[in-house]
């Protein structure tokens, strides 16, 4: 073995520190910065695969690497773009390296990461793998003019030759990529940390399997500390601003709210087990319970269940769980109770649920089947636009929330004129502009309709009941445009609101804002409704509607 070859050290990462690489960043920055102070003429990379190819980065670079997160897709940004994700309060354009390089497409899996740029703006860069960290010579950095490969060349500073079992390691250039496929992403996104008191319940907990012991959710409910199994639990969220009444439903149900373009049935615990009931506060949190698993389950159904807060998450040893007495079983108002756990030495009594009888209980049943009654939608649209903004509070924005394509879109309440249903059959006029679905007749107007989904570049769908038609006066034209459903009327936190990033002239101009709300993590992008159609368009339509 070579003196040089020596020289080149290898250091595993470990998947904890995949999954959060700031403390490899760190030591990798003191390392660096010591070896500028030796001046012993080496540098740090972190390696990766794309496809059948090898890349490194200067690990100074690299702020983190996370799994794959949820992304919120913006229409009209160039295709590498696969969307936005919410980093700990950040904002995070994702990028597919393989779309970059022209990769065939490819199933995220356990191995795949993101790589968390930092070149003045965070960048996420969707990569098949990430090897290890490898410390190089400088004197083994070579040029790339004496390499053949597919990727452009371009986005290459060098190339390391036989490091790491590979004979040859290319060094992207990440600002030359940010530079090549995103010219018009020039605006830095501001980094706020916005933590989660719901989301550490359920994020924080080790994975590890113990089959002696429960893993629970525990809540409290008029002083009493109950307890439901975490695998039931699909998330924590706080009590939303606004909860839908509907008509004619059973006094435990409170309502539904939506939660990211999906209406969630709202069951109340003090009602449920006979108490005192109380009007909600910012201490009441939603233990959303999935529906998905068993019998008599439909997929994809959740329900919401309203305790008065919510605890922590208990690790609960077998050994001091007790089945219900057979006396206290047979009491109505314990049906839902199917354990009692002696925590603290018997001291603390936790009184576990049991999701299965509360599942079949008539007030879950009369929620699920209240998410698919029309009276929801009925009531929904009777409530939006009465709820105009006259708290007059200047660090809150009042939006209307629909959603696109499963994504969620505001805007500001005081542009919406008003929100109708699609009729089932839309008037086709002869030479209408190409991107005019129709018109409808509102009452005894002209309204030209555009469906909003096209506009966007989304996938067609069947005209359902959920659609509706939000109407806008856009330069003295009144307008409306389909959207697969309008959700809730929302006031957003103007600290919350944050300038979108600018990823393609049109998105620029149509998308100029983003909503991350943190708490309940969620990402809104927020429309500038007079960009919604050119200068151009609106003149057809003013001609047509005279």
């Amino acid at each position: 073995m070579s003196v040089r070859k020596k020289k080149v050290t290898e250091v595993c990462v470990e998947e904890s520190l995949q999954e959060t690489v700031t403390v490899i960043a760190q030591s990798s920055e003191d390392t660096i910065l010591q070896s500028e102070d030796v001046d012993d003429g080496t540098s740090q990379f972190v390696t990766f695969a794309v496809g059948s190819e090898v890349f490194a980065v200067p690990i100074a670079e690299v702020q983190e690497i996370v799994r794959v997160p949820g992304v919120t897709h913006v229409p009209l940004s160039p295709d590498n773009l696969e969307g936005l994700a919410n980093l700990r309060g950040t904002t995070l354009p994702i990028v597919s390296l393989r779309s970059v390089f022209n990769c065939p497409e490819k199933e995220n899996d356990d191995s795949t990461r993101v790589l968390v740029i930092n070149h003045g703006i965070l960048l996420g860069f969707i990569v098949d793998e990430v090897s290890s960290v490898v410390s190089v010579e400088n004197s083994q950095i070579e040029g790339v003019e004496s390499i053949e490969c597919a990727v452009n060349a371009g986005f290459l500073s060098g190339v390391i030759k036989n490091i790491g079992g590979h004979q040859m390691v290319m060094v992207l250039d990440f600002e030359n990529v940010l530079k090549s496929q995103f010219s018009v992403l020039e605006d830095s996104i501001r980094s706020k940390v916005n933590n989660s008191v719901s989301d550490s319940h359920l994020e924080s907990q080790e994975t590890d399997d113990n089959s002696d012991q429960l893993h629970l959710v525990s809540f409290a409910v008029d002083g009493q500390e109950y307890a439901i199994a975490i695998e039931q639990v699909q998330e924590i969220v706080q009590v939303p601003e606004q909860i839908i009444q509907v008509p004619n439903s059973a006094p435990q149900v409170l309502g539904v709210m939506t939660l990211r373009n999906n209406l969630l049935p709202l069951v109340s615990l003090r009602h449920m087990f006979s108490l005192k009931v109380e009007p909600l506060n910012e201490h009441n949190r939603i233990v959303v319970i999935n529906l998905s698993q068993g019998t008599d389950r439909r997929a994809g159904t959740s329900v919401g269940i309203v305790t008065d807060t919510v605890n922590e998450v208990l690790r609960v040893d077998r050994s001091i769980v007790d089945e219900l007495p057979a006396v206290l079983a047979a009491d109505h108002a314990m049906v839902d109770i199917s354990a009692i756990g002696r925590l603290d030495g018997g001291k603390r009594l936790v009184s576990f649920i049991s999701a299965e009888t509360m599942f079949n209980s008539k007030a879950v049943k009369d929620a699920i089947k209240m998410v698919d009654s029309q009276e929801v939608d009925i009531a929904m649209d009777d409530q939006f636009l009465e709820q105009q903004d006259d708290a007059g509070n200047d660090d809150e924005e009042q939006v209307v929330i629909f959603s696109l394509g499963g994504e969620e879109f505001g805007v500001p309440i005081n542009t919406v004129n008003e929100i109708v249903r699609v009729p089932e059959t839309l008037i086709k006029v002869p030479k209408a502009p190409a991107f005019v679905e129709g018109v409808i007749n509102l009452r005894g107007a002209v309204l030209p309709v555009i469906d909003q989904r096209r506009r966007f570049g989304l996938e067609a769908i069947e005209r359902n009941d959920r659609q509706r038609i939000v109407v806008f006066s856009i330069g003295g034209t009144m307008t409306g445009f389909i959207v697969d459903s309008v959700s809730q009327v929302f006031k957003i936190p103007k600290e919350s609101i944050e300038v979108a990033p600018s990823l393609s002239e049109e998105q620029a101009n149509v998308i100029r804002n983003v909503a991350n709300i943190g708490n309940q993590g969620r990402m809104i992008l927020l429309l500038d409704v007079t960009h919604l159609l050119d200068i151009k368009e609106t003149n057809k339509l003013a001609s047509m509607a005279a």
